[in-house]
């Protein structure tokens, strides 16, 4: 097919993706950057994109290999072209007997966090009777109480706070919801926060929970803005900060304490154990590394 059809292809592919798949606008986005490194291949060296040959499909992920991107960039670029190739197999336009790449290797990477000093510092950071800082410190601590993603943070409704059961409905990956506990500081945050914060930010008429100074939704960018902002208050380097950091803490604190994983995997909303695992590898290094270096362990 010549570069027109890729382009047609790759539309579909990504409708398919997110009105049958149900996955997110941004795992879409992702998918499409990662699919243009191959069509972008396939124009320099002349081979054509649709069906992927074999042969060019190894000389691409050998040219991928010899890149400087993390390991973890590389496999997820040849997991998209992995469903994208299994998309073809089932639209017709790649036959059955195609062989699938393979997953190049993944660096072990753990998860980072904030210690609970260092929370409590982020969370110091935001007091003030401000409607920003009581916006800001109810982010906080609905993304710690609740282990959300930044995408669920800000999806975040009215209607999805239930305090009379102390419930939170998330709508996370794939427009899966679940309902967490919310109850506590976070519940007590958002409670000031709709007292005497959201009026003042409410400029139009919105439904979400978390509005921005000008009164609009907010979105994942301002999350970042805001917490390495509250960051460096709090003495936090930007270098440790990451949108999803206080997700990551939720859920390593939480099994430190004692909570098992299959009940912290719900929490967090994953679909396999598998991906919360992690955590738990987390801590237990951590521990070993306690045990090898702490001299009265």
């Amino acid at each position: 097919m010549n570069l027109y059809d890729f382009e047609i292809c790759l539309e579909n592919f990504l409708s398919f993706l997110l009105l049958e798949k149900g996955l997110s606008p941004n795992t879409a986005a992702a998918y499409s950057r990662d699919l243009r490194l191959w069509e972008a291949f396939c124009r320099e060296t002349g081979a054509c994109p649709v069906p992927p040959g074999e042969d060019n499909l190894f000389l691409f992920q050998r040219s991928l290999a010899g890149s400087d991107r993390s390991a973890s960039t590389k496999q997820r670029i040849m997991a998209a072209l992995r469903t994208w190739m299994r998309y073809l197999e089932q639209e017709g336009l790649a036959g059955p007997d195609m062989r699938l790449p393979s997953l190049p290797a993944r660096d072990r990477t753990l998860p980072r966090i904030l210690n609970e000093g260092e929370l409590e510092r982020l969370f110091q950071a935001c007091s003030g009777e401000s409607p920003l800082d009581l916006r800001d410190r109810a982010l906080f601590e609905t993304a710690y109480g609740c282990g959300l993603r930044a995408s669920e943070l800000c999806g975040l409704n009215l209607g999805d706070i239930d305090f009379s059961s102390k419930t939170l409905r998330a709508s996370g990956k794939g427009e899966k919801e679940r309902i967490v506990p919310f109850l506590g500081e976070a519940a007590g945050r958002v409670t000031l926060y709709l007292e005497r914060g959201r009026p003042a930010l409410a400029k139009k008429p919105s439904d979400r929970l978390f509005l921005t100074k000008s009164g609009n939704p907010v979105k994942r960018e301002d999350v970042w803005r805001t917490l390495r902002k509250r960051g460096a208050s709090a003495g936090i380097p930007a270098s440790r900060l990451h949108p999803h950091i206080l997700r990551h803490s939720f859920a390593t604190h939480l099994l430190r304490r004692g909570m098992d994983l299959r009940t912290v995997q719900e929490l967090l909303g994953h679909s396999s154990i598998a991906t919360s695992e992690k955590y738990l590898h987390f801590d237990l290094e951590l521990r070993d590394v306690y045990d090898s270096t702490h001299p009265r362990a």
